[in-house]
């Protein structure tokens, strides 16, 4: 697949840039300022848990290309190492929230994150067996 065949690098970048992204979003957010795209997500039914699906599990998707799909074992199960650095940034980030008084805990948005971070778990499957073609 010619589109996914980037340097290795080019995926590290993109998923710094867009790390670097996510991270400048929440600080929006802890901060309480208002952005164009909590404007978008406001206006889109469900965009809050939409927005976290997809931020999150396109995350997971550039880490676990950046790590070049490595795995860890854990018991009989072997998951990627780009998923659990996904996972574990998204524990403590939703858990922060509960000290920021301008944010909120809310179980839903774990939720969601973890939906996306499993979606594009499986897609990373899908995409390393595409390339070992």
């Amino acid at each position: 697949m010619r589109i996914f065949s980037m340097h290795k690098y080019s995926y590290v970048a993109l998923a710094l840039c867009f790390f670097s992204f996510i991270l400048w979003v929440i600080y929006q957010a802890n901060t309480g300022q208002q952005t164009v795209f909590f404007q978008l997500v406001a206006a889109i039914p469900y965009g809050d848990k939409l927005g976290h699906f997809c931020l999150f599990g396109l995350l997971t998707l550039l880490v676990n290309f950046s790590l070049n799909f490595k795995t860890l074992r854990l018991g009989f199960t072997q998951l990627y190492l780009g998923s659990v650095l996904v996972s574990t940034f998204v524990i403590v980030e939703e858990l922060s929230q509960f000290f920021i008084p301008n944010r909120t805990l809310d179980p839903l948005d774990l939720l969601a994150d973890f939906v996306g971070i499993l979606t594009f778990s499986l897609l990373s499957v899908y995409f390393q067996k595409s390339l070992e073609e």
